[in-house]
């Protein structure tokens, strides 16, 4: 029963004979055997080598597309992937000489409608039997949906919108696909669950679209009628799942469903980690980038709550705003809660075709970005000048100088970038996951941009921080070993670890994730990545708010009511107080020379009350401010 064609066949006369003779060879389909499939397969591949296919041999592939469906299902389900993409290369390669062509057979019916890329019209698609199908373009108010159909999908004119120019102009048709019965889509892993519908498909000239202003929702009737309890639940044909194709509803959702009929519409993913993804190729796993989807937007959701929160709690109470670190925290909470909302936002943003609105969502999502960057950057610069240089006291307007520095330096760089050219910013196709989909993203289009404007920023500001964190680390050993008595004996490892974490969240360090996000500990760093910077602003307030000895005070003094209530300012005086004896006694025990002197100074601006390195830095739970510590620069260089 084998057929030989030649590898070129030029004229429709040939074609259709052969086209015959497959056809002739899949009436019997249920005495082929496996290797007679795979054969069959074979040259219906080679019968649409060319670049078009008549109406006449397109009807006779979909035939015997249809007469294999009706064969023996284990021979058949090797090849199902196949048979599948040759019903789509027929309708890519299918001669229209009107605007619509429809090809009906037992099981499948194939409609191709062409159109205008640049102009999409609203189009249908109902299928009330295989030879009643309705394919036209809708007016808005004629959009209705047909009742009684067996299948139906109606796609809005908004759906080429945020193609780019050049493949709207490769989008001349539209092709839907209805199969009757699911033979070619048999999935052993689902396990409990049944198909109880046709198979229904849409594309549009084989492009991936995922840019739209709505969801498109489909609607399926049930083979038969459904009675009792029943969970419905809508998925897509993963090709590449199981290792030769299943079902996965991973993105897919019901919108309604009754005993007789299922309406289903999906949604666009994205995660936190596309905004530092060196690779620029994002997650191919859809399941995974919907776990990293649902980690990002809980995560930015508490950090912004937090992050909130920490703002109200420095801005109202105006002792804890007295020294520079914290000034310099509410100037970073500031940027990461905008960073955070802005972020929130663009997914959804995304799905409008209004270009202007994508690209400034871009601008502001990677300005906040870049501020949030560099007011971590400051932070670090801040506590070097104060630990290491011990000068920042005689540096004129210095909240002024860092502000136009932390606001304006990522300015300039986003109006760089969007003066050289504004479609720099825009939608980005992020993921190209393994079922042929992607999604959607507001964000810089460029690589060269986004390599510049993005990773080189990062990288100078990263490497600032850890150069600091690195010399903090050193100082408080240092500290550690040169002045033991003055560790207090209840300052334990947890204590210096809190403080070590607080400081790496401080100066954004997990933000370094995505310089290992590469190769086999892509995933992994992926998801510490997301995790951790995703969260950052709720460890911010942590470390820096709830854990706060003097925060705490002045939430039990202004906050709270009864026992737990104190009394305005007694405990803010007594520490104060004892950090003054305290320095006394540090300033009378220094009797070297000017050299230890000096040392003695560094030392002293590095440690407060309870021996920590990180007073200047925010995250010591003690009071002391810059105040005290300018005093112990003064003393001990005097000395």
């Amino acid at each position: 029963m084998s057929i030989s064609i030649a590898e070129t066949t030029t004229s429709q006369e040939a074609q259709e004979e052969l086209a015959n003779e497959l056809l002739n060879q899949a009436q019997n389909a249920s005495q082929l055997n496996s290797s007679q499939v795979a054969q069959l397969v074979g040259n219906l591949e080679k019968l649409l080598d060319g670049s078009s296919v008549s109406k006449a041999v397109g009807q006779k592939v979909i035939n015997v597309v249809s007469n294999v469906m009706e064969g023996n299902s284990v021979a058949l389900s090797a090849y199902a992937n196949r048979l599948v993409q040759v019903v789509e290369d027929v309708g890519l390669k299918l001669i229209v000489p009107g605007d619509r062509e429809i090809l009906s057979s037992g099981s499948v019916v194939l409609a191709v409608r062409s159109i205008d890329g640049t102009n999409f019209p609203q189009t249908s698609f109902n299928i009330f039997n295989t030879d009643n199908v309705q394919l036209r373009a809708l007016s808005r108010s004629r959009s209705k949906r047909s009742g009684s159909a067996l299948g139906s999908v109606s796609l809005p004119s908004s759906l080429t919108a945020g193609l780019s120019p050049e493949d709207q102009q490769l989008a001349n048709r539209v092709q839907f696909t209805f199969y009757t019965k699911p033979a070619l889509f048999q999935d052993d892993a689902l396990n409990n669950q049944t198909l109880v519908s046709p198979v229904l498909a849409a594309s549009v000239t084989n492009l991936s679209i995922s840019n739209l202003a709505e969801n498109i929702q489909f609607t399926i009737q049930n083979v038969n009628p459904i009675d009792g309890n029943y969970s419905a639940s809508c998925a897509f044909w993963d090709f590449t799942q199981n290792g030769g194709g299943g079902w996965s509803s991973a993105g897919c959702f019901v919108v309604n469903n009754t005993p007789e009929e299922t309406t289903c519409s999906c949604n666009h993913l994205t995660s936190f980690a596309i905004l530092l993804d060196l690779s620029r190729e994002g997650i191919i796993d859809r399941q995974q980038a919907q776990i990293l989807t649902f980690i990002t937007y809980i995560g930015c959701g508490i950090s912004a709550i937090f992050l909130a929160l920490t703002l109200l709690t420095y801005l109202l109470f105006e002792k804890l705003m007295r020294d520079i670190p914290a000034k310099i925290l509410v100037q970073l909470c500031l940027s990461l809660l905008f960073l955070n909302l802005v972020f929130l936002l663009d997914g959804w943003l995304a799905l409008y075709p209004a270009v202007g609105l994508c690209i400034s969502t871009a601008f502001f999502l990677h300005y906040f970005l870049l501020t949030s960057f560099t007011w971590a950057g400051l932070e670090a610069l801040h506590m070097y000048l104060s630990i290491v240089r011990v000068f920042t006291p005689y540096l004129s307007r210095y909240m002024l100088k860092f502000s136009l520095i932390g606001w304006g330096i990522p300015l300039l760089v986003v109006i760089v970038v969007i003066s050289v050219d504004k479609d720099n910013y825009g939608v980005v196709t992020y993921g190209k996951y393994t079922d042929g989909t992607s999604d959607d993203f507001c964000w810089l289009r460029n690589d060269i941009a986004f390599y510049v404007g993005v990773v080189a920023y990062f990288l100078l500001i990263f490497a600032l921080c850890l150069l600091v964190f690195i010399i903090v680390m050193i100082q408080l050993s240092r500290i550690k070993k040169q002045n033991p008595q003055n560790q207090p004996s209840n300052r334990g490892v947890m204590t210096d670890l809190r403080s070590i974490a607080g400081l790496i969240v401080l100066l954004g360090l997990t933000w370094g994730f995505a310089l290992f996000a590469w190769g086999p500990l892509y995933l992994p760093f992926v998801y510490l990545f997301t995790i951790f910077n995703s969260l950052q602003g709720f460890l911010l307030f942590i470390f820096h708010c709830a854990v706060k000895e003097n925060v705490r005070r002045q939430w039990r003094t202004y906050l709270c009511c009864g026992k737990l209530r104190l009394a305005e300012n007694s405990d803010w005086s007594r520490t104060a107080t004892q950090n003054r004896m305290n320095l006394s006694v540090a300033t009378a025990t220094t009797s070297a020379p000017h050299l230890t002197s000096r040392s003695s100074s560094v030392i002293s601006d590095s440690t407060n009350s309870n021996g920590s390195v990180f007073v200047d830095s925010g995250i010591s739970d003690s009071s002391n401010s810059d105040a005290i510590l300018n005093e112990i620069h003064r003393l001990n260089i005097s000395l």
